[in-house]
């Protein structure tokens, strides 16, 4: 079954059936203007696609985002930010401009980006068959996506098993580029263990010490490890743990497990969830009283919380985002993404667009500096530790684990008289520097694979 995206006009695979070559790269309007292609002065064997997917006068590239489910506002921005990614590559902007390996434009080593989408569902097997299937019928040569933590980690061993590069765009579980992480798979966006660790001075004095805290934890790989990590930053702040109540990702009645926070004698509630389920345990909370008897944090805003909660609810509430868009005040080419964002697609980008977004450029860098398609090379060039000047800075990805190195910025709501404009929601109290944060390599259980493992 295929689909067109409104406000995108590109294939989209849903579980229940995935695009075909053909439909891939022609019948959905897929295939774009042809350039020559590079012609190389050095060969290398067989990996992967490579050197099937790189042949022609195009390269496939493929993002696997939930549009459907408890993420799907997100994934809906994450794919625009990949869509416009594609398009920046292929015709040039003045953000690849910036960028010096990128400034000709023309697409990635002279070959046009062809694309394609999936809906991930926000779960894990609808996610790897899609991404399969971009590899081996699209011989698809690089991979972006996710949303959800667990899916991120599944579609990097999906590239670490194919030998297909993935560049996860929006997961902050540790273990994504911890326990998980893989050779053929890189995280640009912070992780759990940076936003708390950003955080909790923040919140030390502007909040308080010895305090004791109450979490309402999403009950998979993201909200576990985001409590861990909160747990372990705000120790230094004095504060301990009142309750941890465990909820299921999808879970619409939040009343149990909010009378437990309620009774818990806790000072501080961080609520760990996203998405829809950020918003609905969000307004229970106030229904409950909750808010009335305790400080309340969201320790990660989702990326439409200023939409969804509004000025009411969020105004003098502290959290974080990987990325806010306000932030193009301090980086010079968040203007040009912002301004061509909204251009194309009617509103400001919230942080899963950027990601994704920072991510293929992130790629198309490498592959232009390593001067091949080839994937060792290309992750020879990401390892480099080189600089990319970027809408969020210069950012770069730590070569021992494939973490990314980049700013978080610590925000706080705005008041309804406080906002400027319809999407003015956060004010930026701090942005704290990527390499201030990093986890150290002996704690976060990273043992990179090498390029043969399966």
């Amino acid at each position: 079954m295929t689909g067109t995206v409104r406000g995108g006009q590109f294939p989209v695979v849903t579980r229940r059936g995935i695009l075909k070559t053909g439909v891939a790269a022609g019948a959905a309007g897929l295939l774009l203007p042809l350039t020559a292609p590079r012609v190389w002065a050095k060969t290398y064997p067989s990996m992967g696609t490579y050197p099937n997917g790189v042949q022609g006068k195009t390269v496939f590239a493929a993002a696997i985002v939930p549009l459907t489910g408890p993420y799907a506002a997100m994934g809906h921005d994450e794919r625009r930010g990949f869509q416009l990614a594609m398009e920046h590559l292929n015709n040039g902007s003045q953000v690849t401009e910036a960028v010096p390996s990128l400034k000709r434009g023309g697409g990635v080593l002279g070959k046009k980006l062809e694309f394609g989408v999936a809906d991930s569902e926000t779960h894990s097997n609808p996610a790897v068959q899609a991404a399969t299937r971009f590899i081996d019928e699209n011989k698809a040569v690089v991979t972006t996506g996710a949303v959800s933590s667990a899916v991120a980690v599944a579609l990097e061993e999906v590239g670490q098993r194919k030998k297909v590069i993935c560049m996860a765009a929006t997961t902050a579980s540790n273990t994504t580029t911890g326990v998980s992480c893989q050779r053929f798979g890189f995280r640009l966006m912070a992780d759990n263990y940076m936003f708390a660790k950003a955080l909790a001075p923040v919140l030390g004095k502007y909040v308080g010490r010895n305090l004791k805290a109450a979490y309402l934890v999403p009950d998979y790989v993201f909200g576990t490890s985001l409590y861990s990590s909160l747990t372990k930053a705000f120790k230094a702040e004095g504060w301990t743990v009142a309750t941890e109540q465990l909820a299921p990702l999808g879970t619409t009645d939040f009343t149990s497990y909010l009378l437990n926070i309620a009774n818990s004698g806790a000072d501080v509630m961080f609520n760990e969830t996203a998405g829809a389920d950020s918003v609905t345990s969000t307004k229970q909370s106030i229904q409950l009283g909750v808010m009335k008897k305790m400080k309340y944090v969201i320790p990660l805003f989702s990326g439409f919380a200023g939409k969804e909660l509004g000025p009411e609810l969020l105004g003098g509430l502290y959290g974080s985002q990987p990325w806010y868009w306000g932030m193009q005040d301090t980086y010079p080419l968040a203007k040009y993404f912002v301004v061509d964002f909204e251009k194309k697609f009617g509103y400001n980008p919230r942080f899963p667009a950027a990601e994704c977004y920072n991510s293929m450029i992130m790629w198309a860098d490498a592959v232009e500096r390593a001067g091949t398609f080839y994937p060792p090379e290309i992750i020879k060039a990401l390892e480099s530790e080189y600089k990319v000047d970027t809408i969020a800075g210069k950012v770069w990805f730590r070569a021992a684990d494939h973490q990314g190195v980049s700013p978080v910025p610590i925000l706080q709501g705005k008041t309804k008289s406080e906002m400027k404009g319809p999407e003015d929601f956060f004010k930026v109290v701090d942005v704290v520097p990527g390499e201030q944060l990093m986890e150290p390599l002996g704690e976060n259980g990273c043992h990179m694979p090498s390029l043969t493992t399966a």
